[in-house]
């Protein structure tokens, strides 16, 4: 090992111990039975490493071209790391989707494996909570008074969300069965759970009475944002006037593709008819696991060997309904490979019939070739240092740029061969990821919406013509599902945008290679050098595939 692999090690192991919670998601192993400290000490020993890391990068030589560019990783995920700390990001962060409480119940899930479940892990974690929420909630009433609180509906839904746990603790627990931790996971489970009661009266009370009503956080904190979910710096209104012109070319396309399935009806028509086709349903959670289940292992058949040489580890996706709501999402396999690469599709009622004809680009940008070929082949990948190949949850813009990439590709590897399947991955992958580059924007700079759009010309962004923008292209998600996108668009300044613009870099990229290399580009040997570079920022992302 050189002495800059080294110093990745060691950080990967203090970074693990200190954010546990963080660690898990990111498939470190060794923290299985600790959660994150939540509480100032926490705070900012988590903020000295971050400055003592980037301290010793400094001195540490460095050797060749891989070391070079796993440097310049460290070095860019460190330096932002440290700007949201001086900022004070960190205190008082509460969120929709990312924040402590969603972190803290996701630590517990991935433990949740079924029969290979590590019980001592399980009850470690659950008597864990309510000192984790104890140094949260001292965290949050400093900041406080420090004039520094999240939007209020950031707590309402974080409250809600702590209010929703217990009953997953208590099922959670049941599972186990009769053993000799039973006692001991039941009265672990009761106490995490009056911690969550607890917590939730905290935020729904105190916490919200101080809370701002104003959502928008301004174009300071959104560049910061930026930086930290992309990798980049951006002209945000030539952004935002990419995102309407993108969204334009998307429903243009859109219209196109329903005429194909239903001559001479428009785009709305065409959308309810396949809602209601018995062709496009199928009835019940456990049926429609199955069904992506099957979805994901014939696309990894037909891909491997042809288009991507897929490692024998990765041939296989486990597809599972979570137990509380949580959207769809993707883990990768732990490092040790305990864990395999997961699917968590969110199903609102488990008995009712669930609409297909969009799921397949989902599971493409989810399974393969999207997350699941992306994160487990960086994963599996020993010519980068354990930082690079466990970094992915922290460059969303690579990540879920790479997931983007990954459903258009599908469409010109010919894969949706169903043309409702076409038109699922416009309206649900293109359409609503343009959609959220100019929401997001426009939501936390407060733009005007443009002459010419025909939506609300001329007036400013709020929450309500977010909603009213989303729910037209949303597709048929119920009003909780396009509300909780606002909530989490809010709460995650420039996280939403990291899709489109990520897709953007990677199809650049891709074309810049392609008029370089003429005759002699090949897609298969394209990917291959992108994905062996590991996750990155955009700006080094498009500098080294330039390079490549």
């Amino acid at each position: 090992m050189s002495a800059l692999d080294d110093l990745a090690d060691r950080y990967v192991d203090e970074f693990a111990a200190l954010d546990p919670c963080l660690a898990a998601m990111m498939g470190i192993a060794g923290q299985d039975a600790r959660l994150t400290d939540y509480g100032p000490d926490g705070l900012a020993a988590r903020a000295d490493l971050t400055r003592r890391t980037l301290a010793d990068l400094e001195r540490v030589p460095v050797e060749g071209e891989a070391g070079r560019i796993a440097a310049a990783v460290l070095r860019e995920r460190l330096e932002v790391e440290a700007a949201l700390d001086e900022a004070g990001v960190r205190e008082g962060f509460l969120d929709t989707t990312d924040g402590p409480v969603q972190q803290l119940r996701v630590a517990l899930e991935l433990l949740d494996q079924g029969p290979g479940t590590d019980w001592e892990a399980v009850h470690a974690r659950m008597r864990a909570l309510p000192g984790a929420l104890a140094g949260l909630r001292t965290s949050l009433r400093r900041a406080a008074g420090q004039g520094r609180v999240a939007a209020r509906r950031q707590v309402v839904r974080s409250a809600r969300e702590c209010a929703e746990t217990p009953t997953y603790l208590a099922g959670l627990a049941a599972r186990y069965g009769d053993g000799p931790l039973l006692g001991a996971l039941e009265a672990a489970a009761s106490a995490a759970s009056a911690a969550l009661g607890e917590f939730a009266a905290f935020l729904s009370g105190e916490l919200a009475a101080r809370a701002p009503e104003r959502d928008a956080l301004g174009a300071d904190r959104y560049r910061l944002g930026v930086r930290d979910f992309l990798g980049t710096d951006l002209d945000l209104a030539e952004t935002y006037a990419w995102g309407w012109e993108e969204l334009a070319r998307i429903e243009s396309e859109m219209a196109g593709a329903a005429r194909e399935i239903l001559p001479g009806e428009p785009l709305p028509a065409v959308m309810a008819a396949l809602d209601a086709d018995p062709a496009h349903r199928v009835s019940g959670a456990e049926v429609f696991r199955g069904w992506i289940q099957e979805l994901a292992d014939r696309a990894i058949a037909d891909l491997d060997g042809v288009h991507f040489d897929i490692p024998a580890p990765l041939r296989r996706i486990e597809c599972r309904i979570p137990p509380v709501e949580a959207g769809v999402y993707y883990l990768a396999p732990a490092e040790d490979l305990s864990r395999p690469g997961t699917v968590w599709w969110t199903v609102e009622d488990p008995s009712a019939d669930i609409v297909t004809w969009t799921v397949p680009t989902t599971m493409f940008h989810e399974g393969v070739p999207g997350h699941h070929l992306q994160l487990g082949v960086t994963t599996l990948n020993r010519g980068l240092n354990r930082f690079q190949r466990l970094s992915s949850e922290l460059h969303p813009g690579h990540c879920e740029g790479w997931g983007l990439y990954a459903e258009r590709l599908m469409d010109e590897l010919g894969h949706y061969r169903d043309p409702a399947h076409r038109l699922g991955m416009l309206a649900g992958g293109q359409r609503f990821r343009a959609a959220r580059v100019v929401l997001d924007i426009g939501l936390h700079l407060e733009l005007p919406i443009p002459a010419g759009t025909g939506f609300h010309e001329g007036e400013r962004w709020t929450p309500e013509l977010g909603f009213e923008f989303l729910r037209a292209r949303k597709g048929p998600d119920p009003d909780a599902a396009v509300a909780f996108e606002i909530d989490r668009y809010l709460g995650r300044p420039a996280q939403a945008i990291a899709y489109k613009l990520g897709e953007r870099i990677w199809l650049e990229a891709r074309e810049e290679a392609r008029r370089r290399e003429g005759a002699g580009f090949d897609l298969k040997g394209f990917h291959r050098r992108a994905l062996d570079l590991g996750p990155m920022g955009l700006d080094l992302l498009r500098a080294e595939l330039a390079r490549s």
